[in-house]
């Protein structure tokens, strides 16, 4: 009984952690922005949760839509992917993870989270979440640190910790989508203005070709 609280308070502290450290990533604001935490601590022997969820202008189409897991060890050295999605969601038996990668999102709410079990010292690195959801032309990545440690110190005070991490999040999160919604409107509103400007074009070639028929009957 000692050793699942023990267990659980870990996990608890984990989780908090996270939160304190939860910094969305958003490059130059596009159509597309994929939001993960940049640091994640996990503790030796435990289960952890890579979160990986995106926005986008377009509605995800499973037929067209595209997503990669990779992982590094650093940034210098070669991704190995480990899970891959096109037309249905594939985990790569891989050395390194066996079968302890878990896709733990859901596509209906653009969520492309993953767990991994036990996990190992082996396991810390970079891992980045690739998204391509046509007909965004943009590719979306998120990049994410694990750090594995045998033990997390307990926090000082976990409900600020989690109130500030949450409220920055929170504040971010709401930044970001904010952007985003003004891009696709001025995105859908250019599309609109290229469809009318076509439309005037060609009633003008109309108008154009009536005329000369007209001046033609009259001589």
């Amino acid at each position: 009984m000692g050793a699942v609280l023990r267990a659980r308070d870990a996990q608890g502290a984990s989780a908090i952690i996270a939160s304190a450290l939860l910094v969305f990533t958003a490059s130059s604001v596009s159509s597309m922005e994929v939001l993960v935490a940049q640091q994640i601590n996990a503790l030796n022997g435990t289960m952890v949760k890579i979160s990986c969820t995106f926005t986008s202008c377009y509605k995800l189409d499973i037929s067209k839509f595209a997503m990669n897991w990779t992982f590094q060890q650093t940034k210098n050295d070669t991704e190995e992917m480990f899970m891959t999605f096109k037309n249905r969601i594939t985990t790569l038996k891989t050395d390194r993870f066996g079968d302890r990668v878990k896709f733990a999102g859901n596509l209906d709410k653009n969520d492309l989270s993953i767990t991994i079990s036990d996990v190992q010292g082996t396991d810390q690195g970079i891992y980045n979440c690739y998204v391509r959801n046509p007909p965004d032309r943009v590719e979306g990545r998120g990049r994410i640190q694990l750090s594995v440690v045998s033990e997390l110190p307990p926090p000082r005070d976990s409900t600020i910790a989690v109130a500030v991490g949450a409220s920055i999040g929170g504040m971010l999160a709401m930044v970001i989508l904010s952007m985003v919604i003004i891009k696709c409107i001025r995105r859908h509103k250019k599309q609109e203005l290229i469809s009318d400007e076509q439309k005037m074009e060609e009633e003008g070639k109309t108008d154009g070709d009536g005329g000369t028929e007209e001046g033609t009957k009259q001589i």
